[in-house]
């Protein structure tokens, strides 16, 4: 089992693989198809990492309110990005503009949480604690929503209380139109 630092950085890389991969599509389809799957591994993880990794974090990290809300404020750029870019047709020259915006932001957002906030995370924060907040993430990854929902509350308590109904009815919406089955 990987601890939450292991696990967040598995879904770094398995994020730029799908970036590579939307590179290499020839076709408009694909394109949509891998957008779809990043826009819901990217809001599964920072829905997670916002519930239960900027807690601690704010807690065990000198200077930790200023580096979550610097986080945060990253997650809600993207999570504009990843709305417009959602329903859009990827014949759409703005598409691919959106899309060159989020895989900035992105490849920024992880180069900073690798070699910033995450060192400083396991300085401080015991090798059990990262262990259980991994099966915390985990989980979490299973229940929170697929679509990014920019009006929504990203602080604690009401992104958690909101998020089980919203993910009901986005995994439904999924289910319904097949988004994120390639």
């Amino acid at each position: 089992m990987a601890d939450v630092i292991e696990l967040l950085e598995h879904d770094h890389r398995e994020v730029e693989q799908m970036f590579t991969e939307y590179e290499q599509a020839a076709t408009p389809e694909d394109k949509r198809a891998i957008v779809d799957n990043i826009i819901i591994e990217l809001v599964r993880h920072s829905e997670a990492e916002e519930q239960a990794v900027y807690p601690m974090i704010r807690s065990h990290i000198d200077n930790g309110d200023a580096i979550v809300e610097h986080e945060i404020d990253e997650h809600s750029q993207a999570e504009r990005l990843m709305k417009s870019l959602e329903g859009m047709d990827p014949n759409n020259p703005e598409f691919g503009v959106l899309m060159g915006q989020l895989m900035t932001a992105i490849k920024e957002h992880v180069a900073e949480e690798e070699n910033v906030v995450f060192p400083q995370f396991r300085q401080t924060v015991s090798p059990e604690e990262l262990d259980k907040l991994g099966k915390t993430v985990q989980a979490l990854k299973k229940i929170v929503p697929t679509h990014p929902h920019p009006m929504a509350p990203d602080h604690p308590p009401f992104n958690a209380l909101l998020a089980p109904g919203t993910a009901l009815v986005d995994r439904v919406r999924d289910l319904l139109s097949g988004r994120g089955t390639s």
